[in-house]
């Protein structure tokens, strides 16, 4: 039944134009708006759904990783942006002041979208 389709992947947020402005020209995805709703280009095959939801509740999981080469130089550049990184001091998840997490996987660093969404930049060699 699925075998040629194109499925892909979707979440809400609560402030649409925040959205766009975030994912664009923050993240600096390719961003496209129709019908009220949000498509992220995140490569030339894949695109992501946001969709308009006025009683949104942010997902208590990571909802998108970004690979990237380099996790400091990702963090410094997305700081510098405005970007905040999620501090986390648990028995099991610990970042450091920055926000990165080592030792417990590939070197990871979370974020949130303007909706609380969580994201991740994720090094990947």
């Amino acid at each position: 039944m699925f075998k040629h389709a194109k499925p892909f992947g979707g979440f809400s947020a609560d402030d649409i134009p925040k959205a766009k402005d975030f994912y664009g020209r923050i993240l600096g995805l390719e961003v496209t708006e129709s019908d009220g709703a949000l498509s992220l280009q995140l490569d030339s095959d894949t695109a992501v759904l946001v969709y308009p939801k006025p009683d949104h509740v942010p997902a208590a999981f990571t909802i998108l990783n970004f690979p990237v080469e380099d996790i400091d130089e990702a963090v410094d550049a997305l700081a510098e942006r405005g970007v905040r990184f999620e501090i986390y001091d648990e028995d099991d998840l610990k970042t450091n002041e920055r926000g990165v997490a080592r030792d417990i996987g590939p070197n990871i660093a979370w974020f949130k979208d303007p909706a609380g969404n969580i994201l991740s930049v994720i090094e990947v060699q």
